[in-house]
């Protein structure tokens, strides 16, 4: 059997994570007691096939929990069980508001009656220990649903490859860095297709700008150097058991020279036999 703890700040998306596991055949389970999933194991590890890949969601609803979380992981491993842990983060006025937008209560305003921000406060300190212990760690402050289902897709699909996940991810300076991304590639010193009018409204998913941006020796030779680079490191970070690496390239607008850019990248990625996902972060802004 296969188990995923999707676990994080309240508000940073566990329901739509647990959603799109649902919808790719694992057993969700919300909240159930920590104590119990070892239990829950030996009962359904006796059925084969009946259940193989199964996802709790645990939240600071139960933080008692978080004691006795990790124990009991260290138990199912022990007896052979894959277990991987998911963290979701999320910048605090982003959560206040979407429970604004959605006109629901932080779980520990209502238990601790505390304002939002005391909560948050507080959360991330019960939280300290499975950040800091969670094998895939997703920021989704900057990240639409579509973009976390596909950070999602992406583990299930590395953790059923059993190797390092790699996400490529462009974004735009002028939106915020990308904070969550262990190497970060700044091109905006190359030619900027925004300043011709007849590239300006499309992608670097379109070949009109691919070709503009490629068609300049420097791209080129940097997109070069930094494969090479890429594939130097990949292999040190899987020696080290690192089980993600984000690599981010920033633009100005996520629109244009970083979308194409990081497209390339990600190809040449791929080609290497690593998973990897591709995420746009600005690209529609």
């Amino acid at each position: 059997m296969e188990f995923l703890i999707i676990t994080g700040m309240s508000g940073a998306g566990k329901s739509q994570a647990a959603n799109t596991l649902e919808d790719l055949g694992w057993y969700c389970i919300d909240n159930m007691p920590t104590q119990l999933i070892p239990k829950f194991a030996e009962i359904y590890s006796a059925t084969p096939g009946k259940l193989d890949k199964v996802a709790f969601i645990v939240d600071v609803r139960g933080e008692v929990e978080f004691d006795t979380l990790f124990a009991e992981l260290d138990v199912l491993r022990s007896q052979g069980f894959n277990c991987r842990t998911v963290f979701l983060e999320c910048a605090d006025d982003v959560i206040i508001s979407r429970y604004k937008f959605t006109r629901r209560t932080h779980p520990l305003v209502a238990a601790q009656n505390i304002s939002i921000a005391d909560a948050l406060e507080t959360e991330r300190k019960i939280l300290t220990v499975a950040k800091q212990r969670a094998d895939y760690t997703i920021d989704t402050t900057k990240l639409t649903p579509v973009q976390l289902k596909e950070k999602i897709l992406g583990i299930v699909n590395a953790e059923e490859g059993n190797g390092l996940l790699v996400t490529c991810m462009s974004f735009g300076f002028k939106h915020g860095a990308a904070v969550e991304a262990d190497l970060v590639f700044d091109v905006r010193c190359f030619a900027n297709p925004y300043y011709h009018d007849e590239l300006k409204s499309h992608t670097g998913l379109e070949e009109c700008v691919r070709s503009f941006v490629f068609s300049h020796e420097e791209t080129n030779t940097f997109v070069t150097k930094l494969c090479d680079m890429i594939d130097y490191l990949l292999p040190l970070y899987g020696r080290e058991g690192k089980t993600q690496l984000i690599v981010a390239i920033g633009c100005t607008g996520g629109k244009h020279r970083s979308v194409a850019i990081c497209e390339a990248l990600a190809a040449h990625i791929r080609q290497g036999g690593h998973k990897t996902v591709t995420i746009h972060r600005d690209i529609t802004k």
